[in-house]
């Protein structure tokens, strides 16, 4: 039975997984409309308004509501608000959607800790510089509820990895011995609400990050699918801890529309695996077989024990084809 078939609804992920810098990942677009299933887009990515995401979104050809994004952003609202009452000052260290978003929960925004904020706001803006990281420090200093939108460390962009949230809420940490609670993934409240908005019973989570996408739709108890398009790849699927390992994994989109059964770890395309003491062989295959089956080979021995798998060694022609492919 094909994947979607399983499941009422998509909780996607969009940096690594829909897109990279705003080009759409082949497959992507297509695999989510194949699916016939309503989604929300649930992104760690605090920079722009959910309006904004939506009308993107919209121009790769997905056809997104504005209600259908939920922001690390609008989570860190949501957490603040339970926290401090309505009409406080609070500092945001973030794009101009963040300080909008505050404003319109009732809070005073503000732009200098001497203004006195009782809570520090802290999301992904690549204007972000010295100066207001400073300010942020000393509000937080002098005593304000620190809350990072998330803290993912890189960013997926089209050249690569870029300076992500967490890089720069390490910054603040450093110097003020503080660290934020982080509203966003891996956190389970914002897959909560995402599959509440979308009134889902049985959601798949889906993403390419086994920190962040994987792990938080783990702890919400949810399914969850790897897209190995963005940050977490090969070698980082093989040694993922029990909490970051998801339920089934692909190299595209476009296999929601497959079998389950070929998904989950489980030895594939006539590959073989061994554990010799910390060292996983990979052996077998054919001229037909793909990395992707040698890797869910190989991750059906690794997860099965305890041990830490310190290298990967290929034996014979094909398995050695589809390790040097895993780069």
């Amino acid at each position: 039975m094909a994947v979607a078939q399983d499941y009422d609804a998509l909780l996607l992920d969009l940096d690594g997984t829909i897109w990279e810098g705003g080009r759409a990942i082949p497959g992507a677009v297509e695999g989510v409309i194949a699916s016939g299933l309503p989604a929300m887009y649930v992104t760690n990515n605090a920079s722009r308004a959910p309006e904004a995401v939506a009308e993107q979104l919209r121009s790769i050809g997905l056809p997104a509501k504005d209600s259908d994004v939920l922001t690390s952003a609008q989570a860190a609202i949501e957490m603040v608000s339970d926290r401090i009452p309505a009409g406080s000052k609070v500092f945001v260290l973030g794009s101009p959607s963040f300080r909008a978003l505050a404003e319109q929960a009732g809070f005073v925004v503000v732009d200098s800790a001497d203004d006195a904020p009782i809570a520090v706001l802290q999301g992904h803006s690549p204007e972000i510089g010295w100066a207001q990281l400073s300010e942020a420090a000393l509000a937080i200093q002098r005593g304000a509820v620190y809350v990072a939108s998330n803290l993912d460390t890189t960013l997926p962009q089209e050249r690569g990895l870029m300076i992500g949230n967490g890089s720069m809420v390490a910054a603040v940490v450093s110097a003020t011995g503080v660290v934020p609670d982080s509203a966003g993934k891996p956190g389970p409240p914002m897959f909560f609400s995402a599959a509440a908005k979308l009134g889902s019973s049985r959601p798949l989570a889906v993403g390419d990050r086994l920190n962040t996408d994987i792990a938080g739709g783990n702890a919400a108890g949810m399914d969850t699918f790897q897209v190995l398009t963005g940050v977490s790849g090969y070698h980082a699927v093989l040694r993922a801890i029990p909490e970051e390992r998801p339920t089934m994994f692909a190299d595209s989109m476009g296999a929601l529309l497959d079998d389950a059964a070929e998904l989950i770890p489980a030895a594939q395309g006539g590959f073989q695996a061994r554990l010799e003491g910390s060292t996983l062989v990979l052996s077998g295959g054919t001229s037909e077989s793909t990395p992707i089956q040698s890797l869910r080979t190989a991750t059906a021995v690794a997860w099965a024990t305890d041990t830490s798998v310190q290298d990967v060694r290929a034996e014979g022609e094909y398995a050695t084809r589809a390790l040097e492919q895993w780069s």
